[in-house]
């Protein structure tokens, strides 16, 4: 442990990578990235600078590794009601009311981080999500094991649409999308695409 922590703080493995993110995550929500730093993230947490480069080399892998952190704190989690269109639908509503607050702040208020990413707000996303399974692949996977769609088959854009739509409806408006808007992109865009995968084009309605 860094010789300037003092005994009665001194942290380790989890605990001390936890106690940085959440140090962390509260210079980002009180100053906005722009202001952020090492040397006041290090101050917040009671320690030093080295302690956050031997984990985070630059101050927006540390900012990226806050918000996972930030956000994995209640992770959405979708059951298995049976259906793709349930299922799609809760996903849909969860991150309409729960994520919209992450991509305001991202880009509002932690808009730096975004033009620092190599792409924009797609290499940002890459950056933040990486290859880590989503719910919806989640869903697409139960949905195939039903015989709802032919995965195998299932595009990448099309895999991703209701997801696509939702993103776009967050960014052009702002207020949270509608139930019936939120119904529309699964009913008349997603799941007609998704079902044309299996021959006999079935499905629960």
């Amino acid at each position: 442990m860094d010789s300037n922590e003092t005994p009665a703080r001194r942290r380790r493995g989890a605990a001390l990578e936890s106690a940085l993110l959440d140090a962390a995550w509260d210079e980002l929500d009180e100053h906005g990235y722009a202001a952020l730093t090492m040397e006041a993230v290090a101050t917040r947490a009671g320690t030093s600078r080295p302690v956050l480069a031997r984990r985070w080399a630059t101050r927006s892998d540390l900012a990226l590794a806050a918000i996972r952190h930030h956000f994995a704190a209640e992770p959405i989690q979708v059951s298995d009601h049976g259906s793709l269109r349930k299922d799609t639908l809760d996903l849909l509503r969860q991150m309409n009311t729960r994520r919209r607050g992450l991509v305001t702040e991202v880009l509002l208020r932690f808009s730096g981080i975004v033009s620092e990413s190599d792409g924009g707000i797609a290499g940002f996303r890459e950056r933040l999500i990486g290859d880590q399974p989503t719910q919806l692949r989640l869903i697409l996977e139960r949905a195939d094991a039903r015989g709802e769609i032919d995965l195998a088959r299932l595009s990448p854009v099309v895999a991703d649409l209701p997801l696509t739509l939702l993103r776009h409806e967050m960014l052009m408006r702002p207020t949270p999308a509608d139930d019936e808007t939120l119904q529309s992109f699964v009913d008349d865009v997603f799941l007609p695409l998704a079902r044309a995968t299996r021959s006999n084009g079935g499905g629960e309605q």
